[in-house]
């Protein structure tokens, strides 16, 4: 059997997925790795007294379904079944109970979760409110962000090996007292960088929202109102925030219990990092999604449909599989293991939506593709619940059955999982399963570059996109070039119009067809969907409100939206270490020694739109006028893009204090090429260093002034040895491009909730 793998799905796999020995170096093949995956899956079956014939087979369907890329698990079961690690689910949620010996529990078995590659969701929503009475001792609470923070530089602190790195969602209910910090305690883009946070929101808070009424803030330590808001002034707030960097999201913590299949087993708090699965403390989420391109049969020239039968077949495998996960899984912590076994809990998934709706030639911003999806969906969780009832009648009830909303008097619907279906991000398993999009969101783009040897570009084309346009004859390199360049299909000319509106990007569907997108799949879903709601960068305030009260009617169990570029607003800091300089050095023959430094240097500020985001250069000039220093920034300090942009800025600058013709340095950093090019002000810009070496061009030796003030913002500066420099700066992404991947210098790009690089595979949620 050869599996029909991408050079990016290879390279996904070699990075995060097959075996290594002790030496780093890979020794399991993707077919090796799929096969150990079936083995051990099957091997559950041992605990039924299955025959090793019945176990072979069941080997062989689950190895089928993977290896043709029908489904896919989620990472750690490809990462560690069959291993000694065996830890094979994806997230968890941990009780943080009001007292010191529960927070800092819960926060060693957080770290147990991290170390074996989980995330962790939490509510913080039993802990006192910020300077409450602590009888015990006398002193003051300091409130939930404190603690959030605690947990915030433990998951920092655990690397997770490498593979999967820590996420965490940290979640506070509308009407505990801190509510206003918390929702604000994101602010900088500075602290608190491991959690998503989310406000859990109450029915009874959208019925005072529409009213106008205000509504009562409850001590989570006595269970009495404290205090009264106005929910306008706390529902403004949580839009302002999210308008200006993507947090808080808000789930709508009602509608989770509403449907919370074991009621008598506790109430539903909190959920996994991006949101879609809300669970009971300590319950696991074991996922898998279908990829849903590969169920689109041909049956005529260019023209498709669902292949339903085979997508039965599938479905009922999948749910076998994830069942079996349960059995084989290797748990943290052993209360982990209980309260996953108690409810069997998993959620099977879909991966490759937009790609389908390419296949079937539907638009994604439709109402055929919104319908179609309440169809494939529905499909899924009756075909589903079908094969739970089968495993259920053969294996039993999960244990927790008697008194679940399933043990009616009546016509008792008797399921080995108290939940079946969740709409999870797909961001590696979609590389490796590809090519296909990302669960239930749209084309992120349709033509790209990336680098390769020597900086040459490559273009990559959607591989559907470029099916077609080779069937209808207006496929060329040149026209690929000019879709790279850009976010969307719609204003380039030579692209039939037919095609233009199947092929859409995340860019050209308003937010609201996201929101009934996100609606539709809700409908069949038993947890939540993982969905990011795109805005455009001129998107205002009022636009990311109308989204939030649009997902509560339409019976959305959460929201999390992204403004293009919203989250590289920030204060550009020119930190002390940056300005000190060494002091003056003897020339000796035949040696150059850098100038001095001034006490005081003056220079300007120059704002670049490269493809990883804008970029901030500035040139500092000595009393004389000539060239001295020159800082770079762009995103958050400590990354590996930032590092290579302060070795460039400080050897520009070596050069420039050494006395290096400045015609010399602009050559040397001239049209170098990254994998995410950009356009500015028809210019185009290769990469980070090519974006400096105009600006010191034109800033030093152009005469070309209007150029200038059309392509920069200056800010004036004066640094002494001590001062730190503050610039305040406003800007937005290009396209969907947030930054710069830290494993291989690709794009990232907001997703499903999390941060995610299609070049490697690397997330961040």
């Amino acid at each position: 059997m050869a599996l029909k793998l991408s050079e990016n799905a290879l390279k996904v796999l070699e990075r995060r997925y097959l075996k290594k020995d002790e030496n780093g170096k890979v020794v399991e093949t993707p077919l090796e790795m799929l096969t150990r995956v079936a083995r051990a899956m099957a091997s559950a079956e041992k605990l039924y007294n299955k025959t090793e014939k019945q176990i072979a087979e069941l080997e062989k369907d689950f190895l089928r379904v993977m290896s043709e890329f029908e489904f896919m698990p989620n990472s750690p079961c490809l990462m560690n079944a069959g291993r000694h690690l065996g830890q094979l689910s994806a997230c968890f949620t941990l009780p943080v109970e009001d007292s010191m010996e529960s927070i800092f529990e819960t926060l060693k078995a957080t770290a147990m979760i991290h170390k074996s590659g989980g995330g962790t969701g939490f509510s913080f929503s039993r802990l006192r409110a910020k300077n409450s009475v602590v009888k015990t001792t006398g002193g003051v609470a300091s409130g939930p962000v404190s603690f959030m923070k605690v947990y915030d530089a433990a998951t920092e602190a655990v690397k997770q090996g490498g593979t999967r790195r820590g996420a965490n969602m940290g979640i506070l209910r509308v009407d505990h007292p801190d509510i206003m910090e918390f929702i604000v305690c994101k602010d900088n883009n500075k602290d608190i960088n491991n959690f998503n946070i989310s406000v859990a929101i109450t029915d009874e808070f959208m019925e005072k929202l529409k009213s106008g009424q205000e509504y009562d803030v409850i001590d989570p330590h006595t269970q009495k109102p404290v205090q009264r808001l106005n929910p306008k002034d706390v529902f403004d707030l949580v839009v302002k925030q999210a308008h200006k960097n993507g947090e808080p999201g808000i789930i709508f913590i009602d509608r989770l219990n509403k449907d919370n299949p074991t009621p008598k087993l506790g109430k539903i708090e909190s959920t996994n990092p991006c949101g879609e699965q809300p669970i009971l403390p300590y319950e696991s989420c074991d996922l898998g999604s279908i990829n849903l391109i590969k169920f689109c049969k041909k049956v005529g020239p260019a023209r498709y449909e669902i292949d339903w039968d085979r997508l039965k077949e599938v479905v009922r495998v999948a749910v076998h599989f994830l069942d079996n996960l349960i059995d084989v899984n290797k748990f943290p912590i052993p209360e982990i293991e209980k309260a996953t076994k108690r409810t069997r809990k998993i959620g099977l998934g879909v991966m490759g939506w937009a790609s389908m709706l390419i296949r079937l030639g539907i638009p994604y911003n439709s109402q055929d593709a919104v319908e179609l999806g309440r169809k494939v969906m529905g499909f899924i969780l009756k075909e589903a619940t079908k094969k739970s009832q089968e495993l259920a009648k053969e294996k039993g009830t999960f244990p927790a059955f008697k008194d679940s909303i399933f043990d009616k008097k009546e016509n008792p619907l008797k399921l080995r999982n108290a939940t079946l279906t969740t709409i999870a991000p797909t961001g590696t398993i979609s590389i490796i399963a590809g090519p296909t999009s990302s669960g239930i969101e749209p084309l992120f783009a349709i033509s790209y570059y990336r680098n390769v040897m020597d900086n040459d570009k490559l273009v990559e084309v959607e591989p559907l996109f470029e099916e077609a346009a080779r069937e209808r004859g207006f496929y060329s390199r040149q026209l690929m070039e000019k879709i790279a360049e850009s976010s969307s299909l719609k204003d380039i000319e030579g692209i039939p119009e037919d095609i233009k509106k199947v092929f859409v990007t995340s860019h050209d569907i308003t937010p609201e067809w996201h929101v009934k997108m996100q609606a539709a799949f809700q409908e069949f879903t038993n947890n939540a969907v993982s969905k990011t709601i795109n805005f455009s960068h001129e998107a205002g305030i009022e636009d990311v409100r109308n989204a939030y009260l649009s997902a509560y009617e339409l019976g959305c169990k959460g929201i999390t939206i992204y403004r293009d570029g919203s989250r590289e607003e920030q204060v550009l800091n020119v930190g002390k270490q940056a300005l000190k300089q060494q002091p003056a050095q003897i020339v000796e023959a035949g040696k150059i020694a850098p100038r001095p430094r001034p006490e005081v240097v003056t220079g300007t500020t120059t704002k670049v739109a490269t493809g990883c985001g804008n970029l901030y250069v500035t040139i500092n000039a000595d009393g004389d006028g000539k060239p001295f220093e020159l800082f770079t920034q762009m995103g958050k300090a400590g990354g590996c893009a930032a590092s290579q942009l302060e070795a460039i800025g400080r050897l520009v600058s070596l050069g420039f204090r050494s006395g290096i013709e400045v015609k010399a340095i602009i050559e040397q950093l001239r049209n170098i090429r990254c994998p995410s090019p950009s356009w500015e002000k028809g210019q185009r810009i290769f990469s980070c260093s090519d974006a400096i070496a105009r600006v010191v061009e034109k800033r030093l030796v152009s005469d070309e002034a209007e150029q200038l003030a059309a392509m920069e913002v200056e800010v004036p500066m004066k640094h002494s040895h001590t001062d730190v420099a503050e610039i305040p700066v406003s800007n937005a992404a290009h396209g969907d491009i947030i930054g710069v991947c830290p494993d291989c210098g690709g794009a990232l790009r907001h997703e499903e909730g999390c941060v995610k690089c299609h070049a490697c595979g690397y997330s961040k949620c």
